[in-house]
C-alpha cells in the first residue's frame, strides 16, 4: 500500500497537536507496512525521514505546458478561492487583521506560471494563496507518483487532497482534526466551512478523531454516516521521557494549562478556577504554556484577580520543553470548550502527570482515569485540582493507572485501522 499523504506541517517545526499527530501516525503506518509519501508546503530538512519520504512542495516543478492545458485546469481552478483567510484566530482578531488592508488577494491563474513556488508553510497573510497554489502543486504530484490512495489532514489541505483526486481517480480520505465550529464556536467563517464540507463530500472515506468530532460532521456538514468512521488519536511512548527524573525548580506544586490561548481551549476558566483554589491552598503555582488571541485578555484578568505572584506565562512551548513542562508539573489541565480529541493529556499521562480534562473533548472518550468536568464548571475544576494537590492519595492513584492506560493507546494501533480504512476505500 502506498499512500500520497498531505499535511502542513510535521516535527519539529509545529504549530501544535495536528503536526503531532500526523507525524506518530506514519510511523505507525510504516509498522504496518504502508509506505507514506508526505508532502509539506515547506521542507525544512531537519525533519525524521526514516519512516516516510517528506515532500517539499516548494522544491516541485511545475511543468507550463501540462498546467496549461484546458483539461487539467477543468480539474484544479475550482479551488482559486478569492478571499483571504488566516486560521485559528478569533472574529474579532480576523476582523482587526483585515481592516489594516494587508491582505492582499493574487489571481492564481495570472501568476502560477512559474517553475517553482516558494510555500511560506505558515499560518500568514498569504494563506489561501498558498491553500490554492498547494493544490495545484497536489495534481502534478499526483501525475507523477505512483500511489493507492490520498490521504488529507485538516482543511488547509483539502483542496490538495480533491485536485489529486481529480487528475488520479484514486481514492481520497480526509481526515478531521477539527472543524470550525471547534475553533469559532457558532461564529463560524463560512469560506472555512465551505472548504471543509466540500473536503467531505468529495471524500471516499471521513476519518474523525472522536466520535465527538463525528457527530458534528454527520449534523452540522450533512455528510452520509457510512462513510465517516472514527479513529482516536494516540501517543508515542518513550521510556526516556517518563518518569520525574530532573529536579523542580520551584518548592510549589504546580499546576498546567498547555494549548492556544484562545476561545476553543478555555483558557478564561482555568484562570477562574486557579484563583478559587488559591483561596484555599496556597502552595501552588499556575502556568499557561501557549500564546494566541486571548493571551493578553488573560494577562489582565490575572492581573485583576492579583494573583500574579503565581502566574507564569511561558509562550509556545513544543518538543524537548513540552516534555520538560510536564515533568515540573504535579497537575494537568484541559478545559477546552470544543476539543475534537486533545493529545496533550495522553502526553502528560506519559510523563506521570494526573490530568483533569473537559467533558467536551474526544479524549475523554479513551480515558478512564482521569478526571472529567464540564468546561463551564470552575467549581468542579477547583475541587478537582485542589483534591489532586492537596490528597497525597489521589494523584498516586491517578498516576499508576493513568500510566497503565495511556500504554494501550499505540500510534500503531490507529494506524492499522486507518489502514483497513484504506482497503475499504479501494
Amino acid at each position: 500500500m502506498r499512500v500520497l499523504m498531505f499535511g502542513w506541517e510535521f516535527p519539529p517545526h509545529i504549530t501544535g497537536g495536528l503536526g503531532t499527530a500526523c507525524y506518530g501516525l506514519v510511523k505507525g503506518l510504516a509498522k504496518n507496512n504502508v509506505e507514506v509519501l508526505f508532502v509539506v508546503p515547506k521542507a525544512y530538512g531537519d525533519e525524521d525521514n526514516s519512516v516516510v519520504k517528506i515532500v517539499d512542495a516548494s522544491e516541485i516543478e511545475l511543468n507550463q505546458d501540462t498546467l496549461s492545458t484546458d483539461d487539467f485546469w477543468r480539474k484544479v481552478t475550482f479551488m482559486e478561492v478569492g478571499s483571504s483567510l488566516i486560521p485559528y484566530v478569533s472574529p474579532e482578531e480576523f476582523k482587526r487583521i483585515s481592516s489594516m488592508d494587508i491582505l492582499d488577494q493574487t489571481k492564481l491563474k495570472q501568476t502560477i506560471f512559474r517553475s517553482k513556488y516558494k510555500f511560506s508553510g505558515k499560518y500568514g497573510r498569504d494563506l489561501m494563496e498558498e491553500v490554492s497554489r498547494y493544490a495545484v502543486i497536489a495534481a502534478a504530484l499526483a501525475v507523477k507518483n505512483n500511489f493507492d490512495v490520498i490521504h488529507a489532514h485538516d482543511w488547509l489541505t483539502y483542496a490538495a487532497g480533491i485536485a489529486a483526486k481529480s487528475v488520479s481517480k484514486k481514492p481520497l480520505v480526509i481526515h478531521v482534526h477539527a472543524t470550525e465550529f471547534d475553533r469559532s464556536g457558532e461564529n463560524v467563517n463560512q469560506n472555512v466551512y465551505d472548504i471543509e464540507r466540500k473536503g467531505m463530500e468529495a471524500a471516499d472515506r471521513v476519518i474523525t478523531v472522536s466520535n465527538y468530532t463525528r457527530n458534528i460532521v454527520i449534523n452540522r456538514y450533512g455528510i452520509d454516516a457510512s462513510k465517516v468512521v472514527t479513529v482516536h488519536n494516540a501517543v508515542e511512548f518513550d521510556s526516556r521521557k517518563n518518569g520525574h527524573d530532573e529536579q523542580k525548580t520551584v518548592p510549589e506544586k504546580v499546576v498546567t494549562f498547555l494549548g492556544r490561548i484562545t476561545f476553543q481551549k478555555g483558557p478564561d476558566y482555568f484562570v477562574e478556577a486557579a484563583n478559587m483554589v488559591l483561596q484555599k491552598y496556597n502552595n501552588v503555582r499556575f502556568v499557561m504554556a501557549g500564546s494566541g488571541d486571548m493571551l493578553n485578555r488573560i494577562i489582565k484578568r490575572v492581573a485583576e484577580l492579583q494573583i500574579s505572584d503565581k502566574f507564569h506565562f511561558t509562550g509556545f512551548l513544543k518538543g524537548n520543553d513540552v516534555n520538560r513542562m510536564f515533568l515540573q508539573s504535579d497537575v494537568y489541565v484541559m478545559p477546552s470548550v470544543s476539543e475534537p480529541f486533545g493529545i496533550s493529556p495522553l502526553e502528560a499521562m506519559r510523563a506521570n502527570v494526573p490530568v483533569i480534562i473537559s467533558k467536551q473533548s474526544g479524549v475523554a472518550e479513551v480515558l478512564n482515569h482521569a478526571i472529567k468536568i464540564d468546561f463551564w464548571d470552575i467549581d468542579a475544576m477547583a475541587d478537582a485540582m485542589y483534591g489532586l494537590l492537596n490528597y497525597d492519595g489521589l494523584p498516586t492513584m491517578f498516576r499508576r493507572m493513568g500510566q497503565e492506560e495511556v500504554l494501550n493507546l499505540k500510534w500503531e494501533n490507529a494506524a492499522r485501522k486507518i489502514n483497513e480504512i484504506y482497503q475499504t476505500a479501494l
